[in-house]
């Protein structure tokens, strides 16, 4: 059952960020078959290829060269996909940090990628977000 959050306020306050294991990598093919089999995070098709989110392990399995590593976060809370003010409150806090994010909006969850390296620093500034709000 979808219990979807709308409101700015409860998002932030309950956005319970996780911080997942692992290391994920950005990377792009031309070839969108080379990672049949493989368990790809996201996937958005480009003009210059498909980009994709998946284990560096992997990346380096199949031979794709590494656009950028990161470290893996889920907010899991159930944000509504037409909540306005997350992704502005949260990525402000982690840019007042000099964390950079990228960020996957998924059906129930908002997924952000950080640095690798940077993921128990952004876990930190997001659960102190979550605790002022």
């Amino acid at each position: 059952m979808n219990h979807s959050v709308a409101d700015l306020y409860l998002l932030l306050r309950t956005m319970e960020p996780r911080l997942n294991p692992g290391v994920y990598t950005f990377v792009c093919t031309q070839d969108p078959e080379a990672l049949k089999g493989i368990d790809v995070v996201a996937m958005v098709r480009e003009p210059e290829g498909v980009s994709a989110v998946l284990l560096e392990s992997d990346a380096v399995a199949l031979g794709l060269s590494v656009m950028f590593r990161a470290e893996w976060i889920t907010l899991t809370v159930q944000s509504d996909l037409q909540a306005v003010g997350l992704t502005a409150a949260f990525s402000k806090a982690l840019g007042d940090a000099q964390i950079s994010c990228n960020v996957v909006a998924g059906v129930w969850h908002d997924h952000i990628f950080v640095p690798a390296g940077r993921g128990e620093d952004a876990l930190a500034v997001l659960r102190n977000l979550q605790k002022n709000s």
